[in-house]
């Protein structure tokens, strides 16, 4: 429980401090050159590090849904639901607990589809309402993200990717400026986050026993 539970909480809080600080040192570091030539190095920069972020966002928030499907089909071959399936379903058989190819594939292409079909919002909120970025602050906040999340990745630590990215962008934009950033805006996120938690594990509950009545 507490790999769960900690990770969640401080996570966050390291995902801000690390935006701030890399954002800080670029700062520093790009204060002699002009602001076109640093909008043209980290519009190319940027193309790496939304990569290594979305990378990085598969190789942990994947890893849960690939990890429920195949607990679920273990079971459910074990307790042999899954004994006279027809051979078109046979696939499902799972006799061992493993990750099978088709749900990674399936994971990969599901997740694919949600960030293409509703990510455009929750870009505009981050990157143009709740702070105004260009290139160099989007390079700090995704490449502090994929960071953290890599780190936790290769712990199997799973942390919640939107958690550490939208706090990786209020450190930079508070770097940026302090008065840049809508905190109405972030009060609104954090909001969500606090009631998303207590609402979900309710729901859960409610379908688990739910299920155990059937």
């Amino acid at each position: 429980m507490p790999k769960v539970i900690v990770p969640m909480i401080t996570s966050p809080v390291v995902g801000f401090l690390l935006g701030a600080f890399l954002m800080l040192i670029l700062l520093i570091t790009l204060r002699p050159f002009t602001p076109h030539l640093i909008h043209s190095v980290f519009g190319k920069l940027q193309l790496g590090s939304a990569a290594w972020m979305a990378h990085s966002h598969g190789t942990n928030d994947a890893q849960k849904t690939m990890g429920i499907i195949a607990l679920a089909l273990y079971t459910g071959t074990t307790n042999g639901k899954f004994a006279n399936l027809p051979p078109f379903l046979e696939f499902l058989h799972t006799p061992e607990f493993k990750v099978s190819t088709w749900v990674v594939i399936l994971c990969a292409m599901t997740m694919a589809a949600g960030t293409a079909a509703g990510g455009w919002r929750i870009i505009r909120t981050l990157g143009h309402k709740m702070v105004k970025l260009q290139p160099v602050h989007g390079f700090a906040a995704e490449t502090s993200a994929a960071v953290i999340i890599q780190v936790a990745s290769s712990f199997g630590i799973p942390l919640s990717t939107t958690h550490v990215i939208s706090t990786s962008v209020m450190g930079v934009g508070t770097v940026k400026r302090f008065s840049g950033v809508k905190w109405t805006v972030v009060q609104r996120i954090i909001w969500a986050w606090v009631f998303t938690l207590p609402a979900t594990g309710f729901i859960g509950y409610i379908l688990a026993r739910a299920a155990l009545a059937f």
